[in-house]
């Protein structure tokens, strides 16, 4: 039984791949990470290379994985019980966001620790669009929307108590899902008022994230709508599952998805070690 660490992504993907799609609604967000480190090489989210990590149990079989980009927290998934220690003892975490068994068991590793967040996972069922519909109609993103879309998206970031990125890393956010049709604005007489992004299909799942609409736009549906929209054409383009998540603490955004369709599957923590456990 041990842990072994690595910062390429392909030694990461042969040895804990296979376990990580056998369960793509839950690890959605390594599945989605692990594809843009791909992409892009090892300083995809910040200058520090990642940390790659998966356990092995007794049986040989991977039980449950880390993944580290700096600055964003540590995600751990589905990590047995007893691989919890040793994890603490090889890596220095101050941060991670994990299923709530993995986050209580680092938990205990950390007295004084904060809850930062709590986040819940839906999966589509049936889709309900808003009824009645807001004003308006829903559009693909084109390059004319760029210097908008460089706006929203730190916005969003910013709302989310993310840990931001460089500009240069949201123009290729941007550039990127809009050249791929990934990015569906609603527009309210000829005026973008919100907008829902998606990520590429992986394992068959997809996941909807942004969801974004600027204060001035808010409480009239548009948010709900775009969503809508950009759930019914992930399915429509071949999803088994079409997943997002959202912060527990905003019982708005968390109404609005289930009223369109939304079931909950599971929650995860984001905690932080005080800074004496650090």
């Amino acid at each position: 039984m041990t842990w072994t660490f690595t910062d390429d992504v392909d030694t990461f993907l042969d040895a804990a791949g296979a376990s990580l799609a056998a369960r793509p609604a839950e690890n959605t967000v390594v599945l989605t990470v692990t594809a843009t480190l791909r992409r892009h090489g090892p300083h995809a989210f910040g200058d520090h290379a990642p940390v790659l990590g998966w356990w092995r149990g007794a049986d040989g079989e991977v039980a449950g994985t880390v993944l580290r980009t700096p600055p964003h927290p540590a995600t751990l998934n589905a990590l047995v019980p007893e691989a919890v220690g040793p994890l603490m003892a090889a890596l220095h975490l101050t941060h991670v966001n994990a299923d709530l068994a993995t986050a209580r068991a680092v938990a205990a590793h950390w007295p004084g620790h904060r809850v930062e967040e709590e986040q819940r996972l839906y999966r589509l069922g049936e889709l309900v669009p808003p009824s009645p519909a807001p004003g308006g109609r829903a559009r693909a993103a084109t390059p004319a929307d760029r210097e908008l879309l460089l706006d929203w998206f730190p916005a969003f970031s910013a709302e989310a108590g993310g840990p931001g990125r460089s500009p240069a890393r949201y123009a290729r956010a941007v550039d990127e899902r809009t050249a791929e049709g990934r990015l569906t604005l609603w527009e309210d007489g000829g005026l973008p008022v919100s907008m829902a992004g998606v990520s590429p299909r992986i394992a068959g799942v997809a996941r909807v994230a942004p969801v974004y609409t600027p204060p001035e736009h808010r409480g009239r549906g548009y948010a709900a709508a775009v969503t809508a929209e950009v759930s019914r054409a992930a399915r429509d383009a071949g999803a088994d599952e079409v997943l997002l998540y959202t912060d527990l603490a905003n019982p708005t955004s968390n109404g609005v998805y289930t009223r369109i369709g939304y079931r909950p599957v599971s929650d995860r923590l984001l905690i932080s070690a005080r800074e004496s456990d650090e």
